[in-house]
């Protein structure tokens, strides 16, 4: 019987083209450009009969350290290794891809999960030619050592090479093969085992064995990796796994970057987070348990040294895109820096050649963005300036300004490099003297304004300001506007702290460099009143609020836009504070006075018309309110058409009305043509798609729908984490809504972590007192509620109180609170407290959301439902019957809070007739289909 499996034992015979029979004389190299090697009797008798002791290999080192995440392509390789094949078909892979992306740990692994099926298995470091057959001389040296220690090494690299031929099923690695033709000859003459080669390069393999590219980790297994190492093992914390998800997508997840960053966090004890905001200094830094040479920033070294040498100007183009977006780079937008496209494309072959970069598609690349890293950090120019930021500018100059034109306007896939180059120059260490004009990005930044992500241009607003200090002055009106629009930028991007103090120098400049009262100042006074609103200070917001509209009133008069604008900003924080008597009349004035000065249908007014329809949706008012809105819709669409941000906005406001009205049926339907129609405008990942997402899945959740509100909650969380950072109010929100939505499916378990998690996040970004920290304390305790209502309590108590000194008595958040705590005592059977805390509660309602208000109906139920429980069935009933008529009339007769007053009245008249000794049947009514 004959087998075609090349690890089958027998006997031994010499096979393949370039094979030598057996016999007394040995050639054991022979093929291209070989030397032949003529070896001597006995050595050939050797080499014919010496077996190989069992388990022998010379493996680097044993597979005992963390492997994650690479099972599929080691059984991969396994089954390529061993698929039945034509018996003079080498049984050959090389596995190749980017430095440090785990080629010679995929094959270490496969070398001792399988060698116990290889007679033996050899190591064999391959960089160049006299490293491989210095590596075979060594296997010559271990198998018959009494005659390989007296001989030369080509000798005993020969007699390697014809015992391979002899004896089948062994197992020889390749590791870090440079140049593929190395190879050529000992694949030829050695069909009997099995070749695995390891390569930086990914082409030159065609004629030589089929290739395994390998790819980076997936999020999963690279944050798996990195927590395994860095905690040895223990279960990280859920502040833990998400710092090391951020961390592996910082590193790109590539294996050996997550291995270097784990074992340095193990050895030195930093955070997550403090080893991120110091990536790039810590790539070449080795930690005891990590060979220094074997760094990632070495590694790449070696590779860099290489490519200098064999095309230089392939450098130059690497240094140039690592000042690029990392994706989407097209040859186009290279042409600038090489007046010779032959040049350019034998450059950029020779970089896909060793893995530094990948052609993602027909005229397209990318670059792993911690080879950008490790670039970005390298050594500096003559000039002193890091090396390819110049070519990387010169790029971006022509992108926006071709052949010299003097307006720009950029194109949308243009703008992710231009926003890295300049956040790059903008942060960079170096003095970097740029002769680029102070206004150089100002067609990005509008774009990005009018896109609605000024976040996304703070590296461009960073720069200009930089480069106004450096060439106009600290107080040139520019310099002062460049600083003013910065801080917008902050505040857009969730940094309160960095926007307000901004905000507040740049006052002081302007005051000091113009007047208390020019335009320009008051605009800044106008934008410091909003950062303190949104800090949630609002003492000291609103009287900056109500002193720039009396000096806009003073200075442009009545009707001016910017008096319009601060009018309806005051308005807007009294409608915040909770104070709708006085934010309504505002409204109403402003919304008059844009309909007079600027027309019925202008853009100014139709945002007047709907800030007017939330001010009388805030007061319970949703016959008004939907009335507005539906009105604002139809000429949004009419002026602006149907699919402009802004109709989409009235469209996503009208649904919310409905879905507070009880409407879910229709509140639903708008919201997900919204949410289509903002992903086809603006993109699935624009913060108006992202807020879409997010009122869907509420809507979902508040018809019982987990299953779909849910899943869309986690999307809308991860992408805000992605793009805004875990830490932006945004993302916090989003955390915080995501654990509503579980605490509403009942899975109190998941909630409550979530819950922690955001308290905490919010204390540490917003502080102690800010409305949202104090709203998560609150719905933390709602949380704690279910299984532990005197814990709630005590959380309450507290949040009740900050909320009074913070807020004010009567602010809706504090009634919020207030109302909450009233319903911890209640839960806890406390009805002495509770009761008392509800009457203060509804009072207080009825008295600033008026006795119909739905918050009002809210606590008024709860107050009837704990006197019910306490048995005071006098004050009960009738509190439900007035409750009831009021929803009816406010909400409908189908509203779900009207159908649940329904029921418990009916069982509050059963408790009275049944403490009177009679009996009622309720009759239950037919519906009609």
């Amino acid at each position: 019987m004959t087998t075609n499996d090349p690890l089958t034992p027998s006997k031994a015979t010499a096979s393949g083209d370039r094979a030598i029979a057996a016999g007394r004389i040995g050639v054991a190299i022979s093929g291209d450009g070989a030397n032949v090697v003529t070896l001597p009797p006995d050595a050939i008798d050797w080499a014919m009969n010496v077996a190989a002791p069992t388990g022998l290999g010379n493996l680097p080192a044993p597979a005992t350290g963390v492997f994650l995440g690479r099972e599929d392509e080691l059984l991969q390789l396994r089954r390529l290794l061993t698929g039945r094949r034509e018996a003079a078909v080498t049984q050959t892979h090389a596995i190749h891809g980017l430095g440090g992306i785990g080629k010679s740990a995929l094959a270490l692994h496969y070398a001792h999960r399988y060698r116990a099926e290889y007679t033996l298995v050899w190591w064999i470091t391959a960089e160049s030619p006299d490293q491989i057959s210095a590596e075979l001389a060594a296997l010559a040296l271990r198998l018959c050592p009494q005659w390989a220690a007296s001989a030369q090494l080509e000798e005993r690299t020969a007699w390697a090479i014809q015992w391979l031929q002899w004896h089948p099923g062994w197992l020889l690695i390749f590791d870090n093969v440079e140049d593929p033709r190395d190879l050529r000859r000992y694949l030829g003459a050695l069909p009997n085992g099995h070749h695995v080669a390891t390569s930086r390069r990914a082409t030159g393999w065609h004629s030589i064995a089929p290739t395994l590219p390998l790819g980076l980790l997936d999020q999963v297994a690279a944050a798996d990796l990195l927590c395994a190492i860095a905690l040895e093992g223990r279960a990280p914390s859920n502040e833990q796994r998400r710092q090391a998800e951020g961390l592996a997508r910082d590193l790109g997840y590539l294996p050996l970057a997550l291995e270097q960053a784990g074992a340095y966090l193990q050895q030195t004890g930093i955070a997550i987070n403090v080893y991120r905001q110091k990536l790039g200094l810590l790539l070449d830094r080795a930690p005891d348990s990590v060979d220094p040479e074997r760094t990632i920033a070495r590694i790449w070294d070696q590779t860099l040294a290489t490519l200098t040498i064999r095309n230089p100007f392939a450098v130059t183009v690497l240094n140039t895109l690592a000042w690029l977006a990392p994706e989407g780079i097209s040859r186009t937008i290279l042409s600038h820096i090489s007046p010779d496209p032959l040049a350019l494309d034998e450059a950029l072959g020779m970089l896909h050649a060793y893995s530094m970069i990948a052609f993602s598609s027909p005229g397209e690349l990318a670059i792993h963005r911690l080879v950008q890293t490790v670039l970005r950090n390298a050594a500096l120019t003559e000039q002193g300036s890091p090396a390819g930021r110049g070519e990387a500018e010169q790029v971006v100059a022509q992108v926006l300004y071709p052949d010299g034109a003097e307006e720009a306007a950029p194109e949308n896939h243009w703008i992710p490099h231009i926003d890295h180059v300049s956040a790059l120059a903008a942060s960079s260490p170096i003095n970097h003297n740029s002769d680029l004009p102070p206004d150089f990005y100002e067609p990005v930044m509008t774009y990005l304004y009018e896109q609605g992500q000024d976040a996304r241009a703070i590296p461009l607003r960073e720069a200009t300001v930089a480069q106004c200090e450096r060439l106009l002055g600290d107080t040139h009106p520019s310099t002062l506007a460049s600083r003013s629009n910065l801080a917008y930028a902050y505040q857009a991007a969730g940094d309160l702290h960095r926007a307000i103090k901004l905000y507040e120098t740049t006052l002081d400049q302007r005051k000091r460099a113009m007047r208390a009262t020019h335009p320009d100042t008051l605009v800044t006074c106008n934008n410091l009143a909003g950062a303190y609103a949104a800090a949630g200070d609002w003492r000291r917001a609103m009287p900056l609020f109500e002193a720039t509209l009396a000096q806009r009133e003073q200075v442009l008069g009545e009707t001016h836009p910017d008096t319009l604008t601060s009018r309806n900003n005051l308005a807007y924080a009294y409608e915040a504070v909770g104070d709708l008597r006085h934010a309504i009349p505002l409204f109403e004035t402003t919304l008059a006075q844009h309909e007079q000065a600027l027309g019925d249908t202008h853009r100014q007014t139709l945002y007047s018309r709907n800030n007017l329809a939330h001010a009388y949706e805030s007061a319970g008012d949703l016959a008004r309110a939907t009335a507005l809105y539906e009105t604002n819709l139809v000429d949004r669409e009419r002026i602006l058409g149907d699919m402009h941000p802004e109709t989409l906005q009235g469209r996503n406001h009208l649904a919310r009305a409905y879905q507070k009205a009880g409407d879910l049926a229709r509140a639903i339907l708008i919201f997900e043509a919204t949410l289509a129609q903002r992903e086809q405008v603006l993109g699935e990942t624009h913060p108006d798609t992202l807020i879409s997402r997010n009122n869907l899945a509420f809507a979902y959740q508040e018809v019982g729908d987990f299953t779909r509100a849910i899943p869309m909650l986690k999307a809308t969380l991860a992408e805000r984490e992605q793009i805004l950072g875990e830490n932006h109010p945004e993302t916090l929100n989003s955390r915080n809504n995501l654990a509503f939505a579980y605490q509403g499916a009942g899975n109190i378990e998941l909630s409550i972590p979530l819950y922690e998690a955001t308290f905490t996040q919010r204390e540490q970004v917003l502080g102690e007192t800010h409305p949202d920290t104090l709203t998560s304390r609150n719905n933390l305790a709602s949380a704690y509620s279910v299984g532990d209502p005197l814990r709630a309590a005590s959380l309450l108590e507290m949040t009740v109180n900050q909320s009074r000194q913070i807020l004010g008595d009567n602010h809706p958040s504090t009634l919020t609170s207030q109302h909450n705590l009233a319903h911890a005592y209640d839960s806890a059977g406390d009805f002495e407290r509770a009761i008392p805390v509800y009457e203060a509660t509804l009072a207080q309602r009825e008295k600033a959301l008026g006795e119909s208000h739905p918050d009002t109906l809210t606590t008024r139920h709860n107050l009837a439902g704990a006197l019910f429980a306490a048995g005071d069935l006098n004050r009960a009933v009738p509190l439900l019957e007035l409750t009831l008529t009021q929803c009816q009339q406010v909400l409908g007769d189908s509203h779900p809070n009207t159908l649940i007053l329904h029921h418990n009245l009916t069982q509050a008249y059963k408790a009275v007739f049944a403490a009177r000794g009679l009996f009622v049947e309720i009759e239950p009514v037919a519906r009609e289909e």
